[in-house]
């Protein structure tokens, strides 16, 4: 689709099947799996959508558009969500709204605080849900004037985007340089699996950030079930 008939689609009214018709979404995700899922559920709704994988790129789109929702996930590879969050809300008035996003919903309150307008669960493939969500937050002025009728259909992204995800961890896992952030493999990898439905993988996952310095067992275990999947080809 060329930029042209995009920039057309996203100025026709919005209707009650494609609710989200003229509003530009910068989702704003590490995952390449929940990425895709976002992109689809965009896709279904009507939105644009534009995408950055950390906070310097979400910055650099910032500095040259201004979306009408970003949705944020609060854990990302160079810093906290949170922190872009609060960034955006002191935009003053040409703040674009904020939806936050988290497999750990105990992060809702923490994204409240820091300007979010509202707090989303992952995994998030439902598409009313989705719609209703950016809808809530969406300026009035922007609002359809009819509400949307979707049904509760779900997206199921491309399995190839979950390898990618695998292979990324993967690499930072078996990483022989810097000492990798193990906190942050916890919450990417667990909120992957839990995306995808692997409950054995997020366990593990989770295993590993229970502890400040995890042990080499709990390393060697989850990198294990890593490679497992990359092998089986991500075919949870």
């Amino acid at each position: 689709m060329t930029d042209d008939l995009t920039d057309f689609l996203a100025r026709r009214p919005a209707t009650m099947q494609r609710p989200l018709l003229g509003l530009t979404i910068l989702v704003v995700e590490d995952s390449r799996f929940a990425s895709e899922a976002m992109r689809l559920l965009c896709l279904r709704s009507g939105a644009r959508i534009r995408r950055a994988d950390c906070l310097r790129s979400a910055h650099r789109h910032l500095q040259t558009y201004r979306p009408s929702v970003v949705i944020v996930d609060l854990g990302l590879p160079d810093g906290s969500g949170t922190d872009l969050i609060r960034e955006i809300k002191a935009m003053k008035a040409t703040a674009p709204a904020v939806l936050a996003i988290s497999g750990e919903p105990v992060l809702r309150e923490a994204a409240l605080a820091a300007g979010a307008d509202a707090f989303l669960p992952k995994p998030i493939d439902s598409l009313a849900m989705f719609q209703q969500a950016v809808l809530s937050v969406t300026a009035a002025e922007d609002r359809p004037v009819l509400l949307p009728c979707a049904a509760d259909d779900t997206v199921s992204p491309d399995l190839l985007a979950l390898r990618d995800d695998l292979s990324h961890i993967s690499e930072v896992l078996m990483s022989g340089a810097d000492r990798p952030d193990f906190g942050y493999v916890s919450q990417f990898l667990a909120g992957v699996a839990r995306s995808a439905g692997d409950e054995a993988l997020e366990d593990a996952a989770m295993e590993l950030g229970r502890d400040a310095e995890p042990s080499a067992a709990a390393i060697s275990h989850l990198n294990g079930l890593v490679q497992e999947r990359l092998a089986a080809g991500a075919a949870f």
